[in-house]
């Protein structure tokens, strides 16, 4: 008997409707396939299940920055998906997902084509799916908001499952691409930050907030001074602690530092207080080791003769000695910035708990596969059970770079297993500033020759500061790849030199938000103030004459080999064209050039870093030694702007950070040890002392760059360039202890 039977009705009947459609996103050369969720192990990807819910895998870690709310964004536009049936999980630490550091502000720029092929590839396949369910070809079927549709008819996600987790993966080089005019959530304003409501009701987990049953709290009394040793412990008053269980003493740290424990003495008690009093009540004698000689004020001294005459050179053009000679003035300026913590607003946490050869661990991690590299280290398991070790990944209160270095989930991993207890390893406050990775403390000489018509025909720029490799190679001396590759100058100047100085490392030296971009930018940008006023002009003027013509700067055939951050030139050029238009923009957008009243002025700064053009433009008002910051206008071109909400937000937390960093962020060491240890002597700027941020994005079609970091480089230069011009008063070190914030 034949019946006729709706398509519909077709799939319903023959069960087609009930499957699961899996399709795996490669970040490694294999294939991408579909096939059921018992048998494909994909490396990041993107399931529906049968009642066409969608879920997207991030791999990256959620600190703030609302990466979470952006990378999956791509991916469900390409899909056409109903926002309201995407699900967000968030990745173990596993190497099948490709590179999970969530650090150098490469999320998007990393994932964006690969993330958008994943949406593609599965929309194309429901197509293809819906296609053979109506007999027509598939051209003639479009996917629009969960849905395929041809003429009247239309068949939701789940109808289609079955059909298409059968069907062969079409070809990535075949997949037809949204444009932006076709995006329906990326780049559109309001979107919703998927972690919002957790974290606003309080019920979002983050590395603290971890609990397991049966779990014990740890803190650790660790070595005033890296490397430093435990020569002799007494524990007898702190185990009359009520609710202490055990004192474990940990492996001193060798050489190089690395990502491994500090070493110590933990305390690991029934609750966190216990065992905060149990670690107070520790008597232990120290051996402070080498570094003991090491006092921040002292090395200065090291830093100058360090610069006296460096023979690194790593960027080179022109004739320096002929320029130099020929000048009719020449400008020399040296700049110091001091050290920085981190300081993010949750410290370092981690909960470890084993079960036979099995460990699992919860941590605050920016790096969950060096997480998961730092516990089998730790307890010394092999890489054929990588799979045993589990990194599960909460969300992060900041991580500016301090939560891409796992020491404490070794720590916590350590003593799990020391104990066979779920053991939650808390840094405090004071843990956390006196115990970091701390940005180097630099020093900078600069100096430049301008001809008779005020032109600058020579610029030099020799800089010293504890290298980050050294953390890796104690051997290491100067700053290299780690350091510059933060060090793009688009300066159209016939001579050019830039050198580095060599030292000894006392610390254990980690990238910060933007790392040497801080005190490259500080030093340049102010420089070029200084420059400016000498030449008699308008700063901003001056500015975009020091630029120059349009062109794609070429900072290889100047020798530099530590620029474009990892990128090749061709596919992200750095553009004289887009630096000057952010100038041009924010200072449109302050009203640059108006009259101001007796004490205030007006001061610009702008850089590249990160493949991002960032411009500022800050106001400020001075009286004696207080300084108010009135406004702030900050242009942005990052390309692509996938999530404006999120870029705003982030170029806000720059002039935050960045105003820190101006006025108060400092971290010295006396005999080794770091003499700052909370926010009263660590201070951070408060939001009465911040005023309206108003961030400007360039509508661009270039490919996506950096958000994250390059907006706190050219804050402090274009405040203090600011304070100069409201009271003719010079700040050539950071922090302007000297001044008030208010």
């Amino acid at each position: 008997m034949i019946q006729k039977i709706s398509r519909r009705k077709f799939l319903q009947s023959t069960g087609l409707a009930s499957g699961t459609l899996m399709l795996g996103v490669q970040f490694s050369p294999l294939m991408a396939k579909t096939t059921t969720p018992n048998s494909f192990q994909p490396d990041v990807f993107v399931s529906m299940d049968e009642t066409g819910q969608v879920t997207i895998i991030s791999h990256r870690s959620e600190m703030g920055q609302g990466i979470r709310s952006t990378l999956p964004l791509l991916v469900a536009d390409e899909l056409e998906a109903d926002w309201n049936r995407v699900t967000v999980k968030q990745a173990l630490g596993d190497a099948k997902y490709g590179s999970q550091n969530t650090d150098g502000s490469r999320s998007v720029r990393k994932n964006y084509q690969k993330l958008k092929e994943a949406g593609a590839i599965m929309r194309t396949l429901l197509q293809q799916a819906a296609a053979k369910v109506w007999s027509v070809p598939v051209d003639q079927v479009r996917i629009e908001n969960h849905q395929a549709i041809h003429q009247d008819q239309r068949l939701d996600f789940k109808e289609l499952v079955k059909i298409a987790s059968t069907l062969e993966v079409p070809a990535r080089d075949a997949l037809t691409l949204k444009t932006a005019d076709q995006y329906r959530y990326v780049a559109q304003p309001n979107m919703a930050n998927i972690d919002g409501h957790e974290i606003i009701t309080g019920s979002a987990v983050y590395g603290y907030d971890v609990e397991l049953d049966g779990m014990k709290y740890a803190v650790i009394a660790r070595p005033p001074v890296v490397f430093g040793t435990v020569k002799s412990v007494d524990s007898t008053e702190t185990m009359k602690v009520p609710g202490v269980i055990k004192v474990v003493q940990l492996p001193a740290l060798t050489p190089p530092a690395m990502f491994k424990m500090l070493g110590g003495v933990a305390v690991i008690a029934e609750n966190t207080w216990a065992a905060i009093q149990g670690r107070d009540k520790l008597k232990i004698e120290w051996d402070h080791g080498a570094n003991a000689s090491y006092s921040t004020q002292d090395h200065e001294a090291v830093f100058i003769k360090a610069l006296e005459d460096p023979q690194e050179v790593v960027r080179s053009r022109g004739d320096m000695a002929q320029a130099q000679s020929a000048a009719a003035k020449t400008i020399t300026a040296d700049y110091h910035v001091a050290g920085l913590a981190h300081a993010t607003m949750e410290p370092p946490a981690a909960t470890a708990r084993i079960n036979g050869d099995r460990v699992e661990v919860w941590a605050c991690t920016q790096t969950p596969q060096a997480s998961q590299r730092n516990v089998m280290g730790t307890l010394q398991i092999p890489q054929e059970n990588a799979a045993n070790v589990e990194i599960n990944v909460t969300l992060l209160g900041g991580g500016f770079g301090r939560k891409s270095k796992p020491d404490f989930v070794a720590e916590a991993a350590f003593l799990a297993n020391e104990t066979k207890l779920p053991v939650k390893v808390l840094w405090t406050r004071e843990d956390e500033i006196k115990h970091g990775y701390y940005h180097s403390p630099s020093y900078q000489k600069l100096a430049a020759t301008l001809d008779a018509k005020n032109r600058v025909t020579s610029w030099y720029h020799a800089m010293v500061n504890h290298p980050i490799s050294a953390t890796f190679d104690p051997s290491a001396r100067t700053a290299g790849s780690t350091d510059l590759g933060q060090g793009d100058m688009m300066f159209e100047v016939p001579n050019i030199k830039i050198a580095l100085g060599e030292t000894d490392t006392f610390m254990r030296i980690g990238w910060v938000r933007s790392v040497t971009n801080i005190n490259n930018v500080f030093a340049a940008s102010s420089f070029v103030d200084e420059l400016a006023h000498a030449a008699g002009q308008d700063p901003k003027d001056f500015l975009l004459q020091l630029i120059g013509s349009d062109r794609t700067e070429d900072f290889e055939a100047d020798g530099f080999k530590y620029s474009n951050y990892g990128e090749p030139a061709a596919q992200y050029p750095a553009e004289t064209s887009r630096l000057k238009h952010v100038i041009e923009l924010a200072a449109a957008k302050a009203k640059w050039g108006q009259e101001l009243p007796d004490g205030t002025g007006m001061g610009i700064a702008a850089w590249r870093s990160f493949l991002t053009y960032i411009a500022v433009v800050v106001k400020v008002s001075t009286q004696g030694n207080r300084v108010k910051l009135e406004d702030v206008h900050m242009a942005v071109d990052a390309g692509q702007i996938l999530n404006p909400d999120r870029v705003i937000s982030q170029m806000e937390g720059s002039l935050i950070f960045g105003a820190s960093l101006a006025f108060y962020g400092e971290i010295t060491a006396k005999n080794g040890v770091i003499e700052q240890g909370n926010f009263d002597d660590y201070q951070m700027s408060r939001i009465n002392q911040i005023p309206d941020v108003h961030v400007h994005l360039v509508d661009s079609d270039a490919i996506p760059t950096g958000v994250g970091e390059p907006g706190l480089p050219p804050v402090a230069p274009a405040i203090c360039n600011a304070i100069f011009a409201a009271n003719g008063q010079r700040h050539r070190r950071l922090p302007m202890k000297d001044l008030q914030l208010v």
